[in-house]
């Protein structure tokens, strides 16, 4: 279907509301084509666009959509789903929490009970709720990183991991199957389900063991200062609980703990880009402080910048500071006697080559995967499902990602920045920077050097040139690159 007649549709449609059809009625040329000429992509990683009328928009329609397929799909894959129930969480996002309860009405009228947290809450509390409330499923409300126009709907199965491609096909053969956003009606179950706000309990539970990550809590905190921002988002209450709790001098980037939709007080709320430290940078030189760290706005990942020992504030990539943390980690578990018998770690395969060397230097074997952290928390369900294998002890990914223990199955970013400023803290009492402890690392395993470049192709036409690139790729594959034979 083109994109005019998807855009007719909408415009003479009873079910658009005269606000978006107000918006429908401005819209260039190009800006038709782009809100209609596709459906939003529900793919593996779930779904991820700019807010807004049009069938390639997230809104209320297309929202519903997806929730009935989801609804449709937990009751299909799951004993007793209805009572069992989906655990719901959002971030700061415009809409976010009008999805949120989008979502729990249409569950509810499908039977299917819900729990909701009372305000917005990091991705990998909702990991943990869906475990510990014993959910059929999860759904997170979030476009991560993205810029302030976007929002997104990720989906969780009953062990709180997003679902890997095997096990979210039949949802995406469901939604392939329903009526467009406009015709489509929500199922109606004779039994109705109950929607239900998390008890704070959870929070604390959830808090708690994150302090049991610790692994030097004996640490002197004295005299030692961390920034921190959690760009707006989700992750500040929670973060700031584990860190009061662990007896940190925390001193919060006030501007942008405000959850603003808008990002206001930020440039990025991505913490890869440099400008989105600059704010973080200022409240650091201004109190002196030891390290900086930084959640982007759903929780699930942290980046870092410390006081290096030329007396400047440097920032870390995610492989450098994953590399760190595995020594620091398994340097700790070996000295304490706690390192469990056949460890086992766990990356992915863009990660840098640094932190399976030093894991291997400690018998720590490691597996990787293909870009994703549900590909990290699928294999450790599947260990714990067979009854023996390896034991988990980190797992990592070089976009900030990471997890120290599992009672979560996504990457934590609240784990993260209690596990960097531990380790900050203990180099410091040792009068080492970060960078000299990386320099150390480097002197014993190899040089290591990776760069990211962002390509952004938007819209319509930059998703018709990805597609020619990917083409072109695959029919003439590279055989060398930098005068070197390429393998594969």
């Amino acid at each position: 279907m083109d994109y005019i007649t998807n855009y007719n549709r909408w415009l003479n449609s009873s079910k658009v509301s005269k606000e978006d059809k107000l918006i429908l009625l401005s819209m260039s040329k190009e800006e038709k084509a782009d809100a209609f000429y596709k459906d939003a992509e529900f793919g593996t990683g779930g779904m991820r666009g700019i807010l807004g009328p049009g069938t390639n928009r997230l809104n209320e329609h297309t929202i519903t959509r997806v929730a009935i397929a989801f609804g449709l799909f937990v009751k299909k894959t799951y004993e007793n789903a209805e009572n069992r129930g989906v655990a719901i969480s959002h971030d700061n996002r415009h809409h976010s929490r009008d999805f949120t309860l989008l979502s729990a009405r249409i569950l509810n009228q499908m039977g299917i009970n819900t729990y909701i947290f009372d305000s917005l809450r990091p991705t990998p509390e909702l990991s943990f709720a869906v475990r510990e409330l014993g959910c059929c499923g999860g759904i997170m409300v979030t476009a991560s990183h993205n810029p302030k126009q976007y929002n997104g709907y990720k989906v969780y199965d009953d062990t709180g991991c997003q679902l890997v491609p095997d096990s979210i096909q039949p949802m995406l053969d469901i939604l392939s199957s329903l009526p467009n956003e406009l015709d489509i009606e929500v199922p109606s179950s004779s039994k109705k389900g109950i929607n239900q706000i998390i008890s704070p309990e959870l929070d604390e539970k959830y808090c708690s063991l994150v302090l049991s990550c610790q692994v030097h809590p004996e640490l002197d905190k004295n005299g030692f200062k961390v920034i921190y921002s959690p760009q707006h988002g989700a992750s500040l209450e929670s973060a700031l609980k584990v860190f009061e709790s662990a007896g940190y001098e925390i001193i919060p980037v006030k501007e942008q703990c405000v959850h603003d939709p808008d990002f206001g007080a930020t440039k990025s709320p991505n913490p890869e880009v440099a400008s989105a430290w600059e704010l973080s940078l200022e409240y650091a030189k201004r109190n002196h402080a030891d390290l900086c760290v930084m959640t982007d706005p759903d929780g699930d990942r942290c980046g870092l910048a410390y006081l290096s020992s030329k007396g400047n504030y440097e920032r870390l990539t995610g492989n450098q500071s994953g590399a760190l943390l595995i020594d620091y980690l398994f340097k700790s578990y070996l000295e304490k006697g706690i390192m469990p018998e056949n460890p086992v770690m766990y990356d992915t395969i863009v990660t840098s080559d640094l932190g399976r060397s030093i894991a291997t230097s400690y018998g720590v074997k490691v597996e990787s995967f293909l870009t994703g952290f549900k590909y990290i928390g699928e294999r450790i369900h599947h260990y714990e499902k067979i009854g023996h294998g390896p034991t988990f002890v980190f797992g990592y990914e070089e976009s900030y990602g990471c997890l120290v223990k599992p009672f979560v199955r996504d990457k934590d970013g609240v784990q993260a920045i209690l596990l960097y400023s531990e380790m900050a803290l203990y180099y410091k009492r040792k009068g080492i920077a970060l960078d000299e402890a990386f320099k150390n690392l480097e002197e014993k395993y190899g040089y290591h050097h990776a760069c990211l470049n962002d390509a952004y192709f938007e819209g319509m036409e930059g998703n018709d040139t990805m597609k020619r690139l990917m083409k072109e790729l695959h029919e003439s594959p590279l055989t060398s690159l930098a005068g070197l034979k390429v393998k594969s």
